[in-house]
């Protein structure tokens, strides 16, 4: 008998039934009232994901896309920025910095290690001169969570900005962009959103746009005043992805009923039993304390080769997650489970693991493992996650 199949990865992510009907509704012409009217629907909603007053921009493009948008548009080339370097995605807002000709100081950690405060505070003691802070909310290649509140609390009073890639945290972990003094916040829609890939969102904060306004756009595609020009009149600068966005007004429709708490708390339940499960296999988990929530990293033992792992874990159990990348893509294996996912998905997620370990290696973990993730994902609904309570 063929296995129900399970997209367990950190993107794209499994699709809600409401949303897939929305994806597959007749086309509309992206200058006529039918798009306007979705347009005009989606913003409410977008403001609520983000936890902003402000305009949240849809773009036609990656995740990464909108990295470059944030950069090319907040920071004239020549300027200093500091980057937070803890895995592949800090990497890469360091590479889209230089590639724009910005001046970069790095902060680099180990796998698995998140900044603190202190560190970026000072940082910016040592330099008057940076004028921005590059950080992941959620560093998906390691599956580590920045300290974004504490970050803002640091540069809310400086000329600095803090520029967050939320990418895996929007939609999944609380990251409300006014509250905690982000500057720019951006995500994508394969992750948290519920939706396929090709559609990214950013926001700035009131004294991101002043800097824009100063820097000047030399951007003819990523202008995110004229395009923010568009959305006020709820069009978009270009071609409009419209399925995509039909697809996410009825995503956000599905926040909204179900109220951004209640999501968090589900998916902390999520990400603790997925923890617990892990290690009660005797597994060890790459985050140890700032881990994100949408994914667990977790190390291979030595001697098995990960990527037979995460072979048999898709042919036999039907489960398809996720490798390491760059030096861990054989020594880590990345268990999605955010957005459209419950603990049924973690479940089987752990069961296709221990399947795999066992075929790879001859690694067999010990059997009380799914009983411990169920006593931790019910522990985790009852306690309610951290931010929450607090």
């Amino acid at each position: 008998m063929l296995n129900k199949s399970r997209l367990l990865t950190p993107g794209p992510t499994p699709l809600p039934e409401e949303v897939r009907l929305a994806l597959a509704k007749d086309m509309v012409h992206h200058r006529k009232r039918d798009f306007v009217q979705v347009m005009e629907r989606i913003q409410p909603g977008l403001k609520y994901l983000f936890g902003t007053a402000q305009q949240v921009l849809p773009l036609s493009c990656s995740g990464t896309g909108a990295m470059h948008a944030a950069v090319t548009n907040l920071f004239a080339p020549g300027e200093k920025v500091l980057v937070i370097e803890g895995g592949k995605f800090g990497e890469r807002w360091r590479e889209i910095a230089e590639a724009h000709g910005l001046v970069v100081t790095s902060l680099v950690f180990e796998n698995g290690s998140a900044v603190a405060a202190e560190d970026v505070r000072a940082a910016l003691a040592a330099d008057s001169s940076l004028r921005g802070v590059l950080v992941q909310a959620s560093e998906t290649s390691t599956g580590v969570l920045h300290p974004v509140h504490e970050l803002g609390a640091v540069t809310r009073d400086k000329d600095v900005l803090l520029v967050v890639d939320g990418i895996s945290a929007v939609g999944i972990s609380p990251c409300p962009m006014d509250a905690w003094g982000i500057d720019c916040l951006l995500t994508g829609s394969q992750k948290g959103l519920m939706l396929p890939p090709g559609l990214a969102l950013l926001a700035l904060s009131e004294r991101a746009w002043d800097k824009v306004r100063a820097v000047g756009s030399t951007n003819f595609y990523f202008n995110l005043l004229a395009e923010r020009d568009k959305s006020l009149g709820h069009q978009t600068l270009f071609t409009s992805p419209v399925n995509l966005l039909q697809g996410l007004a009825v995503s956000l429709d599905l926040f909204r009923e179900q109220t951004l708490e209640a999501v968090y708390a589900k998916q902390w339940a999520l990400t603790s039993m997925a923890r617990a499960g892990a290690a009660s296999m005797g597994l060890e988990l790459l985050a140890k304390t700032h881990f994100t929530w949408g994914l667990t990293s977790i190390k291979i033992p030595l001697g098995v080769d990960g990527s037979e792992v995460l072979k048999v874990a898709a042919e036999r159990c039907g489960v398809i997650m996720a490798g390491g990348q760059g030096e861990l893509k054989k020594s880590l294996v990345r268990l999605g489970h955010m957005g459209h996912v419950d603990w049924s998905d973690v479940l089987a997620g752990l069961h296709a693991l221990r399947v795999g370990l066992h075929a790879a290696g001859g690694y067999c973990a010990a059997r009380t493992y799914m009983e411990d993730a169920v006593n931790a994902y019910e522990e985790g609904l009852r306690d309610g996650c951290p931010e929450i309570r607090a």
